[in-house]
């Protein structure tokens, strides 16, 4: 969830899938022939041949919307699966409107969406498209029933995910806090052939925004601030004066305050080792404005969690790295955890990969020139799967914040816009799911509580978009046993 120069998913920038429903055959209309030819140019397996076909078929004024690279990453990103090629399940073509595709993902046995719009005259170029990978459910009904069963079939993705090269990481799936799936797949560096290890460190990306807004419930419990605290009381000039008297602490905490990110520009194009306190990003992001009044609707900012890093620094007295560090590292155990400096010596960290596709085809490049070189408030952090099952286990038991705290932070927030995040919390399925994860170029990180948190999933990646198929499957096996209890 932090944003970059390249974007992982023009999401932004192209309208999104709905769901896979009922897909029936239909006449075919143009937008339909389009949609087949996108997939059989998909199905060689060659980012030239896509990227030929995005220049042929794509309405002029829909190309400049972004980069040519930009659409064909899209493209490839939302169709998973191409080392198997993707079975044409079913077209949905109604007439001028757009063309829909149940695309089977043979890897992942992923039912894939895939929306194609056209001119409306001819030669009916496309002119929007849209993605969501495994929008149509698995292709076989879940039959696992036991914690046994669903290790083994678990086990079974992972590895094939992990053999056609579509995975590279660590999976732990835990119980009442212990394991009962924890295995390492893939190379955590290329250059030297090193390969993922249980512990090897995995960078976070936004998952340090659940850090930051727990210690912020640390400091609501101990009467030093309160959610409707405006911005003012502890920084009184950001984004300007009016603003921060307009903006509270529940606000930033559910990204309801109109402020947007700090990754402009400037950040890209200048030295990553300019920016490593809460203080050189907020100069980063100083020209941000509110782009909507606090609490009238949700849009995604690292602005606002960095900002609460600063609260956090004047409420404290301390530094944000110090005070994660005693307030949850420390407290819970996490030894292999912190935001570190990515110019200096650290060991077992992973690099982070992604793929990226260009006139001669597809490269794998790392990320190491397109990362903060410090991570902080809003993401770029560090840890092992072992220490964010102690960090979730140590959130469910009231160690951290109380549970009732916890319950407050992790519920919808619909009165200000927010139904599916908290404070601080992703959520899925109303509250029912429930946690954090992180992406960026060649970095995929997700921490799912179920329900109750009886069952944890943690998925650490040093690939980007990679972890969907793994969290889907979980999920749809503890629903379809009714494991999970709201």
């Amino acid at each position: 969830m932090m944003s970059t120069r390249r974007p992982r998913s023009l999401a932004t920038l192209l309208l999104p899938l709905v769901a896979a429903a009922s897909l029936s055959a239909q006449t075919p209309s143009n937008a339909e022939a389009r949609l087949r030819a996108l997939v059989a140019a998909v199905n060689t397996g060659d980012a030239g041949t896509v990227r030929a076909f995005v220049e042929a078929n794509y309405a002029p004024a829909f190309l400049a919307v972004a980069p040519l690279d930009y659409h064909v990453d899209f493209v490839l990103g939302n169709t998973r699966g191409r080392p198997n090629g993707l079975e044409l399940a079913g077209v949905d073509a109604a007439g001028s409107g757009p063309a829909r595709a149940a695309l089977r993902n043979r890897l992942t046995e992923e039912i894939d969406s895939l929306l194609v719009w056209t001119e409306p005259t001819a030669p009916f170029r496309i002119n929007r498209v849209g993605g969501r990978p495994g929008a149509g459910g698995g292709v076989r009904p879940e039959t696992a029933r036991t914690d046994a069963d669903r290790v083994r079939e678990l086990d079974q993705l992972v590895r094939k995910l992990a053999a056609a090269d579509e995975f590279s990481g660590v999976v732990l799936f835990a119980k009442d806090g212990k394991p009962l799936y924890f295995e390492a797949f893939g190379v955590a560096n290329r250059d030297y052939d090193i390969p993922v290890a249980k512990d090897t460190r995995f960078n976070l990306g936004s998952a340090n925004k659940n850090f930051t807004s727990v210690m912020i419930g640390q400091l609501v419990e101990e009467g030093k601030l309160s959610f409707d605290d405006p911005l003012a009381k502890f920084v009184p000039d950001f984004p300007d004066s009016a603003a921060a008297r307009k903006i509270q602490i529940k606000h930033l905490l559910s990204h309801t305050a109109g402020l947007g990110n700090y990754f402009n520009d400037t950040f890209q194009n200048g030295s990553r080792t300019r920016w490593r306190t809460v203080d050189d990003f907020l100069t980063l992001a100083r020209p941000d404005t509110m782009r909507f009044e606090p609490g009238t609707r949700w849009a995604y900012s690292n602005t606002g969690m960095m900002v609460l890093g600063k609260v956090i620094e004047v409420v404290t007295g301390k530094d944000y790295f110090t005070a994660t560090r005693e307030r949850i590292y420390q407290r819970v155990g996490m030894r292999n955890s912190d935001s570190y400096q990515l110019d200096q010596v650290n060991r077992k960290l992973s690099t982070g990969y992604y793929k990226e596709s260009g006139p001669g085809g597809t490269v794998l490049k790392n990320n190491l020139f397109e990362h903060v070189v410090q991570g902080g408030p809003a993401g770029g952090g560090w840890s092992t799967a072992e220490d964010i099952l102690a960090y979730s286990e140590a959130l469910k038991a009231g160690t951290l914040i109380s549970k009732a705290t916890l319950a407050a932070m992790r519920s919808p927030k619909p009165d200000l816009g927010s139904p599916r995040y908290g404070y601080g919390f992703v959520l899925f399925e109303g509250a029912d799911i429930w946690g954090h994860g992180g992406d960026f170029p060649g970095i995929d990180f997700d921490w799912n509580n179920y329900g109750d948190g009886a069952y944890t999933l943690i998925v650490m990646a040093n690939y980007d978009r990679v972890n969907d198929p793994i969290k889907r499957k979980v999920t749809r096996m503890i629903r379809s046993a009714g494991a999970v209890a709201k």
